[in-house]
């Protein structure tokens, strides 16, 4: 069995119960942490609605607050669903930005010393929302 997330007409995933299910949890849970709503409407009858225009400012604040938190237990915690909501972007021909990528603690959050290295962070990321987005069947 399976569950699609539809953008109008159009399919942008069809994962499994269990994928789904996770990553719905993991919406709410991000959208409770960022104050932001995902638009990622409700699973009925194993269809959701993505809602383009929210699902834009949701995937770019996530992006922003996983910038600004310097922590490498957060970041192994978060990393995962941070690709798989970029590799959902990408799929709904959303654009997402890029955060401000300035070195420092000024504007982090949850700031873990020796902070860890960020030199190529974005790079990577988008490079595992890429590989994510490949076993992603619609």
């Amino acid at each position: 069995m399976s569950q699609y997330f539809d953008m109008g007409d159009e399919t942008l995933w069809n994962p499994s119960n269990g994928a789904a299910r996770l990553f719905l949890r993991h919406v709410a849970l991000y959208e409770a942490e960022l104050g932001v709503p995902s638009g990622i409407g409700e699973m009925v009858n194993d269809e959701c609605q993505v809602d383009p225009g929210a699902y834009e400012a949701f995937v770019n604040r996530l992006l922003e607050w996983h910038h600004d938190t310097a922590h490498a237990v957060i970041h192994g915690l978060s990393r995962g669903f941070v690709a798989t909501a970029l590799a959902l972007a990408h799929r709904a021909g959303i654009e997402v930005g890029s955060p401000d990528t300035a070195d420092g603690l000024e504007g982090r959050t949850d700031v873990q010393v020796p902070l860890p290295d960020r030199s190529h962070w974005e790079e990577r990321l988008r490079e595992q929302a890429a590989a994510i987005e490949r076993r992603m069947p619609r």
